[in-house]
């Protein structure tokens, strides 16, 4: 485990620099998207930034709002702290930014969602790798299985043997990267980022029973309740469009 590189007097966090090309490789791939269907490229770097700073804000707020006993001592503190992310709370103070924006561009539409989608999962993928080499104690559960491993270096260390499963993670957001990018000209609007709810929702309910969080309702944790709700709404969305003319498949123009 490498949580941090030393780099003469500056200390540089593993975790920030996975969670800093995580944002360069979505502004990439938007902007590679954007250029193909025609829209400003310049616009992926005002994406980028608004998904950075309501990412960041979501996060925060989601975290003293999940551990408000943590954090009602110390509420400055807790906001202004460099630890304490969450990945929903980002994600929704990202999405709703990223949306504001849109609107301002009068580009609030399903081909925005669409444009999105390889994007939240590969930047997904790369965040997982930060939660890896940082070992901040997104591993899983004990394990005697090959695969186990300890993290005794880690920002939240284990001389236990647990499941990696932010390595998991990254190899299935990352194939679902790869399959998103390969479907972006081949499905209806508003099915790319339908199929993206409905994949990421899966994976994170599977490799939540690998994880170590506490269970919260009917013996699942807050995020498979989460997922649920993604993987619900994109099957449902998937559902309908398949039901119109031509299925889910691109009408041709």
């Amino acid at each position: 485990m490498l949580p941090e590189i030393q780099i003469g007097p500056l200390s540089l966090k593993t975790f920030g620099l996975a969670f800093g090309l995580a944002f360069v490789a979505c502004g990439a791939v938007v902007a590679r998207r954007l250029r193909e269907i025609g829209k400003p490229v310049d616009w992926a770097y005002e994406i980028i930034f608004a998904a950075l700073v309501g990412g960041i804000v979501g996060a925060r707020l989601y975290w003293i709002v999940d551990n408000w006993d943590k954090a009602q001592g110390d509420l400055l503190g807790s906001i202004f702290s460099g630890s304490g992310l969450t990945w929903f709370g980002g994600a929704l103070g990202g999405a709703l930014a990223v949306l504001a924006w849109a609107r301002w561009r009068n580009w609030l539409g399903l081909q925005l969602l669409d444009t999105a989608a390889p994007a939240l999962a590969i930047g997904y993928a790369i965040g997982r790798v930060g939660c890896q080499v940082s070992g901040d104690g997104d591993y899983g559960k004990p394990t005697d299985m090959p695969w186990g491993m300890a993290y005794p270096d880690g920002v939240v260390p284990t001389d236990e043997k647990v499941h990696p499963t932010p390595i998991f993670e990254t190899l299935a957001m990352g194939l679902v990267a790869l399959l998103l990018w390969h479907l972006r000209d081949a499905l209806r609007p508003g099915a790319l980022f339908a199929l993206y709810l409905l994949l990421a929702g899966l994976e994170r309910f599977l490799i939540e029973f690998l994880r170590r969080n506490d269970a919260v309702l009917l013996g699942l944790t807050e995020a498979q309740l989460i997922s649920l709700v993604m993987l619900g709404a994109g099957a449902i969305w998937l559902g309908v469009l398949a039901r119109r003319p031509g299925g889910l498949r691109a009408v041709s123009a």
